[in-house]
């Protein structure tokens, strides 16, 4: 039996964190088994589903790099498909109209509700056989009154619901489009999935979608109920703990891998082992060692192994990663140094490539002011002669490498009788702007020595002014 596994999002909304990890459990599976990934979009509510929403959620199952096997399908594509079935069901008694009125139900409701009762369809018109004038029915499953549904679930073990316990669902609305419930029963069928990955919160709907697929003759798949995400606070993951779109996680300097490997620990674990590479993933992971309780969301612990991520990745990858979030901060990256050194030289430091692109801006353009407290501590007139004496070594060095820079400042620092830093840190402010770069020979290297020279000079003139400001107060 080939192992086939689908993440089935709704397009109402961004690709979120819960939704993310739901979709790694179930790509993990398929290709520990070498099975087959489905991308299905269960877009059958109009109303709330958007274009934007299916592309989000398309580009963020491509960023994260979790490859799909067939697909994407879209249920609203398939409606002829499920007036046939729902038709079938409706030839075979498995099925009938049901002629209620919303008012009608609400004061079934309301009277169940005053005997203590829990709220449910009573089936009143489930041996009706004369149709309502002026009512378009809509059209509800027969749902078995006997018995019980007993299914052995891959995290939560032993589950049971006595049948009794279920009311007729509505399959099909008074419009004729139909139910998800039903759609998803169909499209589970049809597409032969054999394992049903979804968080808990579908666990109540899994023994009605059981009943229904045996009602039209299908096998039930396994299923799988991943426990749900809280933030710190205990409560569900909501956007103030951070459960925002997968997207922005890229937005916000955040690898793929490093997300991965996050989510991946969000409920399974393989011993004290903290950083996964994708093949150990496949080969470690297991739906069936998934905790049953909630996993907690992170932030911390994420950001943490970003910045694992960045400092262990391939240069040339980051620098790919790195590319779109300098060119939306407006650089021209043919206007300045290759990328790949500019993330060698800050591999160590960075926790995010957004604080990464940050730091490089003044690699690719030119700024307009210093760093107001930068400039104070660092651009003083005491700055003035080891600025002189380092820009006119540089002016004549011939080999511009970081060791042969190194030396220069390093010797300027000597002559001046100076630590080290205190002449780094005022060409480090001069040439960036601010009192963040890489070390500064790598800085310099990479600048160029107009771009340098040219700096420093400005830099000359900013402390120039400032003397002048004070003799003239």
């Amino acid at each position: 039996m080939t192992i086939r596994t689908r993440f089935a999002p709704s397009p109402t909304g961004y690709l979120h964190i819960g939704g993310a990890r739901t979709a790694l459990f179930c790509w993990l599976y398929a290709r520990k088994h070498q099975g087959k990934f489905v991308l299905r979009i269960e877009d059958t509510d109009r109303e709330r589903s958007t274009p934007e929403s299916v592309q989000a959620i398309l580009d963020g199952i491509e960023w994260m790099g979790l490859d799909y096997d067939e697909g994407p399908f879209y249920q609203t594509q398939r409606f002829d498909r499920y007036r046939e079935l729902i038709q079938k069901l409706l030839d075979e008694g498995k099925a009938y109209r049901c002629y209620c009125t919303r008012e009608e139900l609400d004061e079934m409701r309301e009277a169940q509700r005053a005997r203590k009762e829990k709220p449910r369809y009573d089936g009143r018109c489930r041996d009706r056989s004369d149709a309502r004038e002026g009512v378009e029915p809509v059209i509800r499953f027969r749902n078995p009154q006997d018995g019980a549904v007993v299914f052995d679930d891959r995290v939560r073990g032993h589950v049971s619901f006595n049948n009794s316990e279920l009311d007729d669902l509505i399959i099909a609305r008074s419009d004729g489009t139909p139910t998800y419930n039903f759609t998803v029963v169909v499209d589970d069928m049809d597409m032969q999935i054999t394992h049903v990955i979804r968080g808990d919160d579908h666990l109540n709907n899994t023994p009605r979608q059981i009943n229904m697929i045996r009602a039209l003759g299908g096998e039930p798949p396994v299923y799988a109920h991943v426990p749900m995400i809280l933030g710190s606070d205990g409560a569900r993951l909501s956007k103030r703990h951070g459960a925002v779109s997968v997207l922005q996680y890229r937005e916000e300097g955040y690898l793929p891998d490093a997300l991965i490997n996050y989510l991946v620990r969000l409920g399974w674990s393989h011993g004290d082992q903290e950083v996964f590479s994708r093949e150990e993933m496949v080969e470690l992971f297991d739906i069936d060692e998934v905790n049953r309780s909630a996993s907690t969301f992170n932030p911390e612990k994420l950001l943490w192994l970003n910045q694992h991520y960045i400092k262990e990745s391939e240069p040339g990858d980051v620098a790919k990663a790195l590319a779109p979030l300098l060119e939306a901060r407006g650089c021209d990256l043919s206007a300045g140094p290759s990328l790949e050194p500019i993330v060698v030289s800050q591999q160590e430091r960075a926790k995010t490539l957004v604080e990464m692109a940050d730091n490089s801006l003044f690699f690719f353009r030119d700024f307009d002011e210093f760093d107001e407290k930068a400039a104070k501590k660092n651009l003083r007139p005491v700055a003035e002669a080891p600025l002189e004496a380092v820009k006119a070594a540089l002016s004549s060095l011939e080999d511009w490498q970081a060791e042969k820079i190194h030396a220069v400042v390093n010797a300027v620092a000597e002559e001046q009788e100076l630590k080290l830093g205190k002449v780094a840190q005022p060409i480090r402010v001069a040439v960036s702007g601010g009192p963040v770069s890489p070390p500064i020979d790598q800085t310099l290297a990479l600048l160029g020595r107009e771009k340098t020279v040219e700096r420093i000079d400005r830099a000359l003139a900013y402390i120039q002014s400032r003397k002048e400001s004070a003799e003239s107060a």
